[in-house]
């Protein structure tokens, strides 16, 4: 970093800076000059950074000279765990009804919206729907709901957790399912009176359900594909996104991710290989950091635990609205994920795995305690995504442990879910300002389409713990909008050893930052989200101006095709069942 900043500092004073800007109000995330006015990008890096008669020195008759004209400008925004989607128009044959609060408000209208759908497919071909919730629908549908839609067409539709399928009756019969089928390790089916399954598929047993695509669903061809993909990116770019960590995918979806980036795809992605495909990366030699700027290996993708939204994940004690449920038990052993964590941790790798009940949790921290305790790897950074029900001694082993603790801000979407925890738990669901105080090193995300790719709703999230509908979960674990807007930038960059290079702005570092036109410190909190990104940068370059009349863009999560969360694709393929 030094030499680049070197080599940045001679070009500047030689040539000029390629651009320079001025008259900013500058949040740069670096200790050593926390504001500035003004500052020089040469070479797709930040060369300088200072006051603007300062910065105004560098300019010659070549630079480009951007007035900021007093907007705040932040480092570009990591949004560290999501899983971006072909994004097409309601028209399109692609397109997959988007079945959350923003377009469904009740049950008649998901029937709706599915029978459409059902009336422009042919007979015997599959019908899917994504991301419903429960409790702005008052219940989940089932099967008995979905008949209505269509007894001709196989229907499937998933729950905005990403962890619940719901299926009607054609398909629970051609997969053999009947009132004998038990629950499964790791799964479940919700139940009509006389035991027969009413559609609603919970976690693992979504496994014994017939994959119904030989009738001949609509695949999406390979262009479509990337330019669907090409879409979501751009709508990324839309919310001041610059980074974006994709959440897990095989070897086919990194070539997915190499035709987007090649395409002109305007936001770096980091890519988490699912674990499934361990042994293949471990066969050829490709290790954490493989690829370039703009697209690379980051991690391991591994599955253990269930959904805290979809109120499945594993805890120590009862949920507080189900007296003697405590949740799905993960199907893998304690010795199970021990072996398959050493295995990742001595190959090298950085592991990330998706946790969210305390006693999943509890099983992941002593994987890493014993994969560290027979090879010690200094500075590994395995990671816990989402790590949602947390108490104080899981936070000193996290922290002892050097684990990066990824955690959610989605109350505003999903709040009304978490009253299943109760006042204690919610104490120390997603608990930011606990973790924060302890000095443990955190990153955010969205985990979009879980919760919208939105980092100033997320960092309204972090400041307010509200939801939707005004009520505070969990107000003692508040940020402050500083702490959550280095959250959002320079703490994802640790998070995937790239913090010397992204994540502040500070000479040498990579160009990424976002243009506001409101300071997020100054506005009440509440309406955080409503300010409008300006422009967005990714190395210099801008990938996003925003129209002069702008408003801030609509907070519902992307609809589109959806391809099934990463996560719940993780659970339904990993090896150790």
């Amino acid at each position: 970093m030094h030499r680049i900043y070197s080599l940045l500092l001679m070009a500047s004073a030689v040539w000029g800076a390629d651009a320079i800007y001025i008259n900013g109000n500058v949040i740069t995330v670096d200790p050593s000059k926390p504001y500035a006015e003004a500052f020089a990008v040469t070479n797709g890096r930040f060369s300088a950074v200072g006051s603007t008669a300062e910065i105004r020195r560098l300019a010659t008759p070549g630079t480009k000279i951007v007035d900021l004209k007093g907007m705040t400008v932040t480092p570009g925004f990591n949004d560290v765990h999501l899983h971006p989607t072909g994004v097409y128009e309601e028209d399109s044959p692609y397109y997959v009804p988007w079945l959350g609060p923003e377009k469904v408000h009740n049950m008649d209208e998901l029937v709706a919206a599915l029978k459409a759908k059902a009336a422009k497919t042919p007979p015997g071909q599959m019908v899917t729907g994504t991301r419903y919730q429960d409790t702005k629908l008052g219940r989940h549908p089932n099967r008995h709901d979905l008949d209505k839609a269509s007894t001709e067409h196989p229907i499937s539709i998933s729950h905005s957790s990403g962890h619940i399928t719901v299926v009607n009756t054609y398909v629970l019969q051609a997969s053999g399912i009947t009132k004998d089928t038990k629950d499964p390790p790791g799964g479940s089916f919700d139940r009509d009176p006389d035991g027969m399954p009413n559609g609603v598929i919970r976690e693992a047993a979504r496994r014994l359900l017939t994959r119904l695509n030989s009738g001949g669903e609509s695949r999406v061809p390979w262009q479509a594909e990337v330019e669907g993909h090409l879409q979501c990116f751009r709508i990324y770019a839309e919310r001041g996104i610059t980074s974006a960590g994709i959440a897990g995918g095989s070897p086919q979806s990194f070539r997915l991710y190499e035709a987007v980036r090649d395409g002109g795809g305007p936001v770096r992605m980091g890519f988490m290989y699912s674990e499934a495909h361990f042994p293949a990366l471990q066969a050829i030699g490709l290790k954490s950091g493989f690829g370039d700027e703009r697209l690379r290996a980051t991690s391991i993708k591994v599955f253990h635990g269930n959904s805290l939204s979809g109120r499945t994940c594993w805890l120590s004690e009862p949920y507080s609205d189900q007296p003697g449920y405590f949740g799905i038990p993960p199907a893998r052993s304690q010795a199970d994920l021990d072996k398959a964590f050493q295995s990742m941790h001595d190959a090298g790798f950085q592991i990330a795995t998706h946790s969210n009940g305390d006693r999943e949790i509890d099983m992941v921290l002593t994987a890493i305690e014993r994969a560290q305790a027979k090879n010690p790897r200094p500075d590994a950074r395995h990671r816990i995504e989402h790590a949602s029900v947390m108490n104080e001694s899981m936070l000193e082993r996290a922290k002892k442990a050097g684990v990066i603790l990824v955690f959610h801000s989605y109350m505003w979407e999903h709040g009304d879910k978490l009253a299943s925890y109760g006042e204690k738990r919610l104490a120390m669901i997603h608990p930011y300002r606990t973790a924060l105080d302890m000095g443990i090193h955190v990153a955010g995300h969205s985990d979009s389409t879980v919760s919208a790719a939105d980092p100033l709703l997320r960092i309204q999230d972090m400041v307010t713990r509200k939801g939707e509908n005004g009520v505070a979960y969990g107000a003692n674990q508040r940020v402050s909008v500083e702490e959550a807007i280095k959250v959002w930038t320079l703490d994802g960059a640790y998070a995937t050893f790239e913090e010397h290079d992204k994540g502040s702005i500070a000479p040498g570092k990579l160009a990424d930052f976002a243009v506001l036109r409101k300071d997020p410190r100054k506005v009440p909190p509440d309406t955080i989200k409503d300010i409008v990104v300006d422009a967005t940068y990714v190395g210099g370059k801008n990938v996003w101006q925003a129209p002069r009349n702008a408003l801030a863009v609509g907070h519902h999560l992307v609809p589109g095709i959806d391809f099934g969360d990463g996560d719940e694709e993780d659970n339904l393929h990993h090896d150790d069942r």
